[in-house]
């Protein structure tokens, strides 16, 4: 059993955690083997994110005062957050997909950029685009004007010369 020091240590621990991160997953789970653990933990990681298991009370405490306080305000049950400062829409799909898979993970709620997701918020963001595929589609979009502007431009010379050449094969031009 832990002393009272070691436990405000972990509410000041993940205290500073839930104040400077503005991606916030919390999700229930129970029966999780040791195995589906470590699989979720190297997952969650690989997203560029952050696992761990807290107390429901340590959770409330750590809360207070930060943007994650009306997610954890009244947790019950086996609770764990999953947290990243990055990518939400990564998180949210590995998360989305590890539940899909082992239906002994749920979500309860979550906070991203601020605003509380609800599971289905969660099941939302999950589906829209990751942020590479987001700056592909606007880089694509940026250069089809210019790469459209340069075709028509090479477009008018290839026609004369096509035209040109034609004349001089039909012998069309007197020299």
């Amino acid at each position: 059993m832990k002393k009272k020091s070691e436990k405000q240590a972990d509410v000041e621990a993940l205290n500073k955690v839930l104040a400077s991160t503005p991606n916030v997953f919390v999700a229930a789970f129970s029966k999780l083997t040791v195995a589906q653990d470590f699989q979720l933990r190297k997952t969650v990681r690989g997203a560029g994110g952050m696992y761990q298991v807290v107390k429901n009370t340590i959770a409330a405490k750590a809360g207070a005062g930060t943007p994650a306080e009306e997610v954890t305000k009244s947790l019950s049950g086996m609770t764990s957050i999953a947290y990243t400062a990055t990518d939400p829409v990564g998180l949210a799909k590995v998360l989305t997909k590890y539940a899909k898979d082992n239906p002994a993970f749920t979500f309860k709620a979550g906070i991203v950029e601020g605003r509380v997701f609800n599971v289905k918020d969660i099941e939302a963001l999950a589906t829209m685009p990751s942020k590479e595929e987001i700056y592909a589609k606007l880089l694509y979009l940026i250069q089809a004007p210019a790469q459209r502007l340069v075709t028509s431009i090479n477009g008018v010379g290839r026609n004369l010369a096509v035209v040109i050449d034609q004349g001089v094969k039909e012998n069309k031009f007197s020299a």
